[in-house]
């Protein structure tokens, strides 16, 4: 059901499309029409809901569908904007004696938040690679037109100079060169595709047309112990703040002052014009495109928020850009970057543990190209530590899986055999994500041993070994130890027996688990998603 006055507006020029085919179209959409002029308060009045569902079921029922028919040629309407993608196809069939074009099934669907930077040009593009695949039971064998208003797409296939993206879609696509003609049409005589583009809804269990996704993936996880007295303190907190009590009044369905608005702090004003405020059990949210979270007001609640996402155990005392992740994923409230950079910048254990990273600028190498996750494996070891554990283990074996950047830190003993790394490695990495395509690492004893060579050549698997002096070359390793070591030390600094305010006794060992949750919950610099996503 169209919401607002642009989505009626779509949806009739979607149906104005097809008005031939309609009997009555006119009467039936009528009072529709008016409802979109600039004079016409937006309500869907009983009758006008009566009226959308007759247009509807004119366009979804027979005789208005056609059936296919593989001996005559397919027409497949493509369009795409800022908000979605949109297809129809078409059939022209002859019904007495005269040739008729009607529809077989549309399609459509929302952008994804990576494909929202896409240009025009490559919108277009990528509307048709997707439209092909979605009705490929339709179209392979068969000759077809593509009717679009965007003259790039008629230059895609012959592209010489095309991006990573093109070429994908090139050869995407290579399957229907000669039985497909691409023609392009102008868009004021689109309207088919460009109503399903433009109106495309989420795919949510409150729309009518949900089909539930086969694959759910975590992008993020934010451990945090927010209870219920947290929000009775958040309930306090809005009874003596001014712009609180003003939005309660505003957001009120019979508000009869909206000038209060201009009452607001500047940046309180700018996201109510916006329309991101909403109450909801007596409190206030903060809603965007991706998050919808608690608006704070009291700046002891605004420590605590900090306190979870930077400075806990759960947190790990991560980076700035981290941290900004976090907190948006759970709350929001005035200048909240600058509060967080500000609380990094300031934090007593990260200065004191935080050591230079910088860059020496040089050609990079690229190992090997990665497919999927544990194809090639880094390992080193981090020695030398204070007893820790149930068995007083003085070194960890750091195991990075170069594709996810997923870590694994295993406790051991500085003088393990190779024997025992080798049954360690077995029953806690390879029984769980199978035998690796390539290990890099440094040559330690334990590694260039009779038993690993012979272990490799029973597998099929392959070592790398490193220069000697040369750590560069299990960069990836060092740099995740030198992280690792950073997050522990933030806790264990201080002596062993030192107990914090979540009760944890400081014991390496034990801050394992979570320090690897964290990390593997965290967005990485260089995949942009997290190595849980990833793995």
């Amino acid at each position: 059901m169209p919401q607002t006055k642009i989505e009626m507006q779509s949806f009739l020029g979607f149906a104005g499309y097809y008005a031939q085919h309609i009997k009555d179209f006119a009467k039936i959409s009528k009072s529709l029409y008016k409802l979109c002029d600039q004079q016409t308060v937006y309500e869907m009045t009983e009758e006008r809901v009566k009226e959308y569902e007759e247009l509807k079921n004119s366009l979804t029922n027979a005789p208005f569908l056609l059936m296919p028919d593989w001996k005559l040629p397919f027409k497949l309407y493509i369009d795409a904007c800022g908000e979605g993608l949109g297809a129809a196809l078409h059939k022209t069939q002859i019904i007495n004696d005269k040739q008729v074009e009607g529809p077989i099934c549309f399609i459509s669907r929302q952008i994804k938040p990576t494909e929202a930077r896409y240009g025009e040009s490559q919108m277009e593009c990528l509307c048709l690679v997707w439209a092909l695949g979605t009705l490929h039971y339709y179209l392979d064998g068969t000759v077809f037109d593509v009717i679009t208003d965007c003259n790039a797409v008629k230059s895609l296939l012959n592209m010489k100079t095309p991006n990573r993206h093109m070429l994908r879609w090139q050869i995407a696509i290579q399957e229907y060169r000669g039985n497909m003609t691409i023609v392009h049409k102008s868009g004021n005589i689109h309207k088919n595709a460009d109503g399903l583009s433009r109106w495309a809804l989420a795919n949510t269990p409150d729309n009518p047309a949900w089909v539930p996704q086969e694959e759910h993936h975590i992008e993020g996880i934010c451990v945090t112990d927010i209870g219920t007295e947290f929000f009775s303190q958040v309930k306090e907190s809005y009874k003596i703040d001014k712009n609180c009590h003003i939005l309660s009044q505003l957001l009120m369905k019979d508000c009869k002052d909206p000038s209060l608005s201009s009452k607001l702090d500047e940046t309180w004003k700018k996201a109510y014009d916006k329309r991101r405020f909403h109450f909801l059990d007596g409190i206030l949210y903060h809603r965007t495109k991706h998050t919808c979270v608690v608006a704070l007001t009291d700046r002891t609640l605004i420590k605590t928020i900090l306190h979870e996402c930077h400075d806990s155990v759960a947190a790990g005392h991560l980076s700035e850009d981290r941290t900004l992740q976090r907190v948006k994923t759970c709350s929001w409230w005035p200048n909240w970057k600058k509060d967080v950079a500000e609380s990094c910048q300031t934090c007593y254990r990260c200065q004191k543990a935080n050591r230079a990273t910088g860059k020496k600028f040089r050609m990079m190498i690229q190992i090997q190209e990665l497919k999927s996750p544990w194809e090639i494996v880094h390992m080193d070891w981090v020695t030398a530590l204070p007893p820790g554990g149930d068995r007083s283990y003085n070194a960890f074996l750091v195991l990075v899986e170069r594709y996810s950047k997923t870590p694994m830190f295993l406790p051991c003993q500085k003088d393990d055999t190779a024997m025992d790394t080798a049954i360690m490695i077995w029953n806690k990495v390879i029984s769980h994500k199978g035998l690796f395509q390539n290990i890099i690492s440094d040559r330690d004893p334990k590694l260039t041993s009779a038993l690993w060579t012979n272990f490799h050549n029973l597998f099929g698997t392959k070592f790398s070994f490193s220069t000697a002096y040369h750590p560069q070359t299990d960069g990836l390793a060092e740099r995740m130890i030198q992280t690792f070591e950073d997050m522990i030390r933030r806790f264990c600094a201080y002596g062993l027996e030192l107990k914090d305010s979540d009760c944890f006794t400081h014991d390496w060992c034990t801050l394992i688990p979570a320090l690897e949750l964290e990390y593997k919950t965290s967005i990485h610099s260089s995949t942009g998603k997290t190595p849980a996503m990833l793995e």
